[in-house]
């Protein structure tokens, strides 16, 4: 099987030395991703002080997760399920309701944890996120609700935080036809409704058009096109493709969303650094900025598309090589020894412009510090 490092040196005409950023490489680590992994565990020793059950928290721990299928260093492992066992008690309960998309996320890790450790606990707790998936609202055309309280509203961000769980959770369980369908129609239906013709996605829809942030009374669509919900879900097909069966009949449409993003991926990619911006059309904008995140994962997208033949060309090729050396740019090693990722957004709902704008840009944010071990670790591994 030829490796992740090789197929990128030979598709995207990156070198060893163009893995490291230009910028203060003598000290770079031989391995980014071990050391984004080793500096988060010592700064937060204690995996309760990672933060509440949340997707942030999931994002992060999945990324590290990826390094530990790699590396097999036992803390990395431990250090997840320390985190989980804090909200998973001695029956397998979790007390929650999981009323939202972003409470499931985290689900991922019951998955692997059961699949690590054979310990049934795992297994009942993520059979509590797939009975709640069953009974979860939906818009009449069958896209599940960004969270209970946010009626017929779609956010491309949610897609990421139920979707890949659900189909893991049917492959390992018998439970794949219920998943396939339920996963590509959500993929489905999300993307139609949230499609632009520039090659983007809108970060939101709204079915009812009464949404606070005043959806378009025509498409029923949000104003912008935010890095992030574009991100997670480029990230999300990816994803439910690599484990869909290949005669899926909704298979060739969740490529051709692929190859859509793909073209808008291309199509704004700052030339100057490689990245993308927080708002992703809107480059000549003063108060905007590229975004560490959300270019990670376009990164991430692109190298896959073009690893499984989904999306072809140099100028693809180009765009991932560039994102990827772009994204590195913003890692460095401080003068205490740990990595710093920086310019990641803060969480972010749906806004207008000065919203999006104005977020802050954060430093080793658990959204870019997980963005950038899945991206990494198809890349440079």
């Amino acid at each position: 099987m030829v490796s992740r490092r090789t197929l990128l040196t030979s598709t995207l005409g990156i070198t060893g030395g163009l893995l490291l950023p230009t910028a203060g490489a003598d000290a770079a680590p031989a391995d980014w991703s071990r050391a984004v992994v080793d500096s988060t565990i010592a700064r937060k020793p204690d995996p309760k002080t990672l933060g509440g059950w949340g997707y942030t928290q999931g994002l992060f721990l999945l990324g590290a997760y990826r390094v530990y299928q790699r590396v097999k260093e036992p803390s990395y492992l431990a250090y997840i399920k320390g985190w989980v066992d804090n909200f998973v008690d001695a029956d397998g309960h979790m007390s929650r309701t999981f009323d939202n998309l972003d409470a499931m996320q985290s689900g991922n890790l019951l998955l692997i944890l059961h699949q690590e450790t054979g310990d049934p606990r795992y297994r009942t707790a993520a059979d509590q996120i797939r009975d709640r998936i069953t009974t979860y609202p939906r818009t009449a055309d069958g896209g599940m609700w960004h969270a209970t309280g946010k009626t017929n509203e779609l956010w491309g961000d949610g897609v990421f935080m139920a979707q890949p769980f659900l189909l893991r959770y049917g492959i390992a369980y018998g439970d794949e036809t219920f998943a396939y369908e339920e996963v590509t129609r959500n993929l489905s239906v999300y993307f139609r409704h949230l499609k632009a013709a520039n090659g983007l996605i809108y970060h939101a829809y709204d079915a009812d058009g009464d949404a606070p942030w005043k959806p378009d009374p025509t498409t029923g669509t949000s104003a912008h096109f935010w890095a992030r919900a574009i991100g997670w879900t480029a990230m999300t097909h990816v994803e439910v493709l690599e484990l869909l069966p290949a005669k899926h009949p909704r298979r060739a449409e969740l490529i051709g969303n692929i190859r859509h993003l793909a073209k808008g991926f291309a199509r704004y990619q700052d030339p100057a650094t490689g990245r993308w911006f927080q708002v992703v059309d809107k480059a000549s904008d003063p108060a905007n900025w590229t975004e560490t995140s959300a270019s990670s994962m376009y990164t991430l997208m692109l190298h896959a598309a073009l690893e499984h033949g989904w999306i072809s060309g140099g100028g693809y090729a180009s765009a991932a090589r560039r994102g990827y050396q772009g994204v590195l740019k913003k890692v460095s090693v401080g003068s205490d020894g740990l990595t710093n990722i920086t310019d990641i957004s803060e969480g972010t709902n749906v806004g207008d412009l000065a919203y999006y704008l104005g977020r802050k840009r954060n430093t080793n944010d658990l959204h870019g510090l997980g963005a950038f071990l899945l991206m990494n670790e198809r890349l440079a591994h």
